[in-house]
């Protein structure tokens, strides 16, 4: 069996990831009040009770600006509240409002339907256990 190639295996994973989300996208009915990083930031938040903001901008690799931008457009639109820390009254934890949790929810279960519909219809058993190893091996390449 020949070596694989770096550069190319990397290029086409780029190019079907991206083929992916944006078919995701097309199919799955978002709120496109937000962009692709509001929403997984608003992910993450849901995820991760009373997380920092400086912890919200190393997991998302954006600047702590950038992300004070972010959390004041979730802000605005009620989908998450700050909270004073109790120990030090100069440190703020985010976490998500009700509002915010719906939204979420509502775009896990649309996004997990769309796909769950399409492995279903198009993919092998096979497929399907080669799929939950490259599953594994995404979560890898991005921790």
């Amino acid at each position: 069996m020949s070596e694989i190639n770096d550069n190319e295996l990397a290029t086409k994973l780029r190019e079907s990831i991206s083929r992916i989300l944006k078919v995701m996208k097309r199919e799955v009915k978002h709120d496109e009040q937000l962009s692709l990083t509001e929403r997984s930031t608003l992910s993450l938040i849901s995820r991760t009770p009373q997380v920092t903001p400086s912890e919200l901008a190393r997991t998302e690799q954006v600047t702590g600006q950038a992300m004070s931008q972010i959390i004041n457009k979730l802000l605005r639109l009620e989908l998450i509240k700050k909270i004073a820390s109790e120990a030090d009254k100069r440190k703020v934890f985010i976490s998500a409002t009700s509002k915010g949790q719906d939204f979420i929810e509502l775009k896990r279960n649309r996004t997990s339907e769309w796909l769950t519909k399409s492995i279903s219809e198009r993919c092998t058993e096979e497929e399907k256990k080669i799929l939950a190893q490259v599953s594994d091996i995404f979560t890898k390449l991005v921790e």
